[in-house]
């Protein structure tokens, strides 16, 4: 008897899912809001293909980046001095 009753409950809990709302997406119903979040973000991200700027960007200087490159790798570059933003120990 205890064997039947688990086959039962089981059976039940099995067809259970069969009742969700998902189904009656699938039918053709939709919420008219869906996928407002996705087309937010992904409109968030495109980037403006001819943006307008109050002052003209400054020119870049292609001689002088390769100047700081070839420092760089040969190690003659300024170390800078190290700067912390807090203080250790006691106050006066």
């Amino acid at each position: 008897m205890n064997s039947r009753k688990i086959f039962l409950s089981l059976a039940a809990g099995l067809s259970l899912p069969a009742c969700s709302v998902a189904d009656k997406e699938l039918i053709g119903y939709q919420d008219p809001s869906f996928g407002d979040a996705n087309r937010a973000t992904y409109a968030a991200m495109v980037v403006d293909p001819a943006p307008a700027y109050a002052e003209p960007l400054p020119s870049t200087d292609a001689e002088r980046a390769v100047r700081v490159t070839e420092a760089y790798r040969e190690g003659t570059t300024e170390v800078p001095e190290r700067v912390s933003t807090s203080e250790t120990g006691t106050p006066n």
